[in-house]
């Protein structure tokens, strides 16, 4: 089950777990609008997180998907998915290859 995650609110560890326990284990799949500071969380896909966002007119260029790993200190934020391949906005790869935005990413 989706959830959004508003503007300067947060998310229980607890509620991570228990959406990465649902879903894939030890993971949960999340999409960040780093303008509008909201996130999704708790989708199959990025994809179906990032739709949702653009159904709220979040802009495509501000959306980063990450995975989350509730239960580790060390690898808590993994910057990978397919819908970070942006070349117009020059990022080519799965990974998010701006550090400004990695650090955005990282408070939010």
């Amino acid at each position: 089950m989706m959830r959004i995650v508003e503007k300067n609110k947060k998310i229980k560890m607890s509620e991570l777990k228990k959406l990465a326990e649902e879903m894939f284990d030890i993971l949960v799949k999340a999409v960040v609008d780093i303008e509008k500071e909201i996130m999704v969380v708790g989708g199959e896909l990025h994809s179906d997180e990032e739709a949702l966002l653009l159904n709220l007119n979040s802009n495509q260029k501000n959306l980063w998907g990450i995975n989350l790993y509730p239960g580790e200190k060390e690898k808590f934020i993994e910057f990978d998915s397919i819908i970070n391949i942006k070349p117009s906005f020059g990022n080519k790869s799965r990974d998010v290859e701006n550090l400004e935005i990695k650090k955005k990413l990282k408070r939010l």
